[in-house]
């Protein structure tokens, strides 16, 4: 969720507790793609949680992928007369429905602002048609069985083009269709290394404009650049001879970011966001009922007795089962006793109720997971980590000029994750250049992913966003 394994070895230390994930997601057959239409999906009060919602394509400039790949969507939460736009950018394998939930809490307390949650390019390759079959859907059947529509890296070689550049230049759609021609103010923001994109942009040089002249602040939370991962033990893989290797290995053809697949629950680039999508997707339409998948989760993994749909989620994502802090929240525990029938349910007592991670990661559209995440995105954010304009920068096109020069408010909010290094990479940004104030905010108390889901009233994230969001617009504070 957005989540990222943040682009380090995801398991770099096993499980703990034992756990070593094994397991696999089938693959085959044809399906067909989920497709929204030109004009987008949307949603009334009901549906938004008191607030407008709508999730919409972008055109953006040919990129060599298959028919309709030339969009991104954004999921927009908010007035649509809003003054500002707050557009979020998710992390490594993240999707725009990382932000949902911030965002109506955002839109809440900040009036006259909307939130645009983008969603890459490469969210076209899904197929997500599984959980789209009306009351009668079979997603677990659909997926598992491998009757999905995979993309074969063979079939994909478009995608070890779709580095930063590509990124970015489509970024700049989604921010001149937010900016309209000038009208409205654009704060640009992302978690992880969607803070990582973001601070890229702003450093981007757009045929001589930089890219912060679009935007009136930036706001980084658990990422960004300058240092910003050091603190997870797992630095930024930058030096040239890596950065050839890796791109050697792109041009023999490995052009998905395989990170995931250390989690264990498959070794295709989608299996292990399809495993995560589905345990959402029952435990958000059957919280209470006898889990569907606990018998297909790989043994090693399983719980040793019946759990419910929230249960087998919970599995999955709290940090008490052992996971890495970058993709885990702090949520609750199983409970201590079954029911009448046998089955042991999840108990809420963390900052991020199962009930939201639920709401969150069963979709479809939009989603919280990006399947086919391009290696040569990773590399190139590995090497934006410097934030200035370096030889094996130029050489890999990225055109990040104008760092010093950068001249706008700047926030940046750190959980556990990095152990304070994402403040100190802020820091390094504010210091280098000419920005006029930032604000760093901390709780030590969250791992990566809780700002994304955490509960309204235990969510600092969201809390000192809106404070930074009002000063930065000169609206009222949280409402």
């Amino acid at each position: 969720m957005t989540k990222r394994p943040a682009r380090r070895a995801v398991l770099s230390g096993g499980l703990g507790a034992g756990l070593a994930l094994a397991g696999a997601v089938g693959v085959g057959g044809v399906g067909s793609a989920w497709a929204v239409g030109g004009g987008g999906r949307r949603w009334g009060a009901a549906d938004g949680g008191g607030v407008g919602e709508e999730y919409v394509p972008v055109p953006v400039g040919a990129g060599g992928g298959p028919v309709g790949s030339d969009r991104v969507h954004v999921l927009k939460v908010g007035p649509r007369d809003a003054r500002t736009v707050v557009v979020l950018v998710p992390g490594m394998f993240g999707a725009a429905n990382d932000f949902r939930l911030m965002a109506r809490d955002l839109v809440a307390r900040v009036p006259g602002t909307q939130v645009w949650a983008v969603d890459r390019r490469e969210e076209n390759l899904a197929d997500r048609s599984g959980f789209a079959r009306g009351r009668g859907a079979d997603p677990v059947g659909y997926y598992l069985d491998g009757r999905y529509r995979a993309l074969e890296p063979a079939a994909a070689g478009y995608v070890g083009r779709w580095g930063l550049e590509r990124a970015l230049d489509d970024l700049r759609c989604v921010v001149r269709a937010a900016r309209a021609g000038g009208r409205r103010r654009v704060v640009l923001g992302g978690h992880s290394w969607g803070a990582t994109s973001a601070l890229a942009y702003a450093a981007w040089d757009f045929g001589g404009r930089p890219g912060y002249r679009d935007l009136v602040g930036l706001a980084v939370l658990d990422g960004g650049v300058r240092g910003a991962f050091e603190g997870t033990g797992a630095p930024v893989r930058d030096s040239p001879e890596e950065v050839r290797e890796r791109l050697a290995a792109i041009a023999g053809g490995q052009v998905f970011d395989m990170t995931l697949s250390g989690v264990g629950l498959g070794d295709r680039a989608e299996s292990t966001q399809i495993w995560y999508q589905l345990a959402g997707w029952y435990a958000h339409h059957d919280p209470k009922g006898r889990s569907v998948l606990q018998d297909r989760v790989p043994e090693a993994l399983r719980v040793p007795f019946p759990v419910t749909n929230a249960a087998l989620l919970g599995s999955f994502v709290d940090a008490g089962f052992g996971w890495p802090n970058d993709i885990s929240v702090h949520s609750g525990h199983l409970a201590a006793a079954a029911d009448a029938d046998g089955v042991r349910g999840w108990v809420d007592d963390g900052i991020t109720p199962i009930g939201r991670v639920a709401e969150a990661y069963a979709g479809p559209v939009p989603g919280v997971w990006e399947w086919y995440w391009p290696a040569r995105l990773s590399v190139d954010l590995d090497v934006s980590d410097a934030f200035a304009d370096t030889d094996l920068a130029r050489s890999l096109g990225l055109r990040l000029r104008h760092a010093a020069g950068l001249d706008i408010p700047l926030y940046a909010f750190q959980t556990s994750y990095a152990k304070g290094t994402v403040v100190e990479g802020a820091r390094r940004v504010a210091a280098e250049a000419r920005v006029p104030y930032a604000v760093y905010e901390s709780d030590d108390s969250m791992n990566h992913l809780d700002p994304l889901f955490a509960a309204t009233a235990h969510n600092t994230a969201t809390h000192t966003l809106t404070e930074f969001l009002g000063r930065v617009t000169g609206t009222a504070r949280a409402r």
